[in-house]
């Protein structure tokens, strides 16, 4: 009998990976074609496709985020040694919030209303937090591979995942204030991966 204490690491990431997998193509599949008819001339057309801007920028924000999110779900879970009940919980939690950015990006594909934004910003930043309360949990029980990581590493492996949660959780003050604005700061994430990257490595 299989129970949640003894499922095999490498399931767990197949299964993440499936659903990263998912979401992505969900998004991909959700941008809405317009419809050409064939009396159309060339500059209709183009301005047909120009129309469709807004989603593909939609659309590569979101395929961003997921794979920034997707290598930091690898990056914790090449560290774990084992797995453990409550961790799988947080996983299974975690990739529940995967799926529903394909949902909040369809949302922003219709409108470009605040309400929209603030529902995908929310969707972000619980996926965040739970990526770092997986790394938390696996630092304070002891189920991390490398032995030798100093406090100050694991300390900064936290911060560097607190980081973006807090990008995405202010975005959504600031998009009451200029929309695009809160949409434009979440590219502050990749240099703030960048910089505790080489702090990590470094200390």
């Amino acid at each position: 009998m299989v129970t949640l204490n003894n499922v095999r690491l490498d399931h767990v990431t197949s299964f993440g990976d499936a659903v990263f997998a998912f979401s992505i193509t969900f998004i991909a599949i959700s941008i809405q074609i317009p419809t050409l008819p064939n009396n159309l001339s060339e500059f209709e057309v183009v301005n047909k496709m120009l129309q469709l801007i807004p989603q593909f920028e939609m659309y590569f924000t979101s395929f961003v985020v997921i794979g920034i999110f997707w290598i930091k779900y690898h990056l914790i879970f090449n560290k774990i040694k084992d797995s453990q009940s409550v961790m799988l919980w947080l996983n299974l939690i975690l990739l529940f919030f995967v799926t529903l950015i394909s949902f909040g990006t369809s949302m922003r594909f219709e409108n470009q209303y605040i309400s929209t934004f603030i529902l995908y910003a929310l969707i972000l930043t619980a996926t965040s937090s739970l990526l770092s309360l997986i790394w938390i949990h696996a630092t304070r029980y002891n189920l991390l591979t490398d032995d030798d990581m100093t406090q100050r590493q694991k300390k900064l492996y936290i911060i560097q995942g607190i980081i973006p949660t807090l990008i995405f959780a202010s975005s959504i003050g600031i998009a009451f204030i200029n929309l695009q604005l809160a949409q434009y700061m979440w590219i502050l994430i990749i240099p703030s991966q960048i910089i505790f990257k080489r702090r990590t490595h470094l200390n």
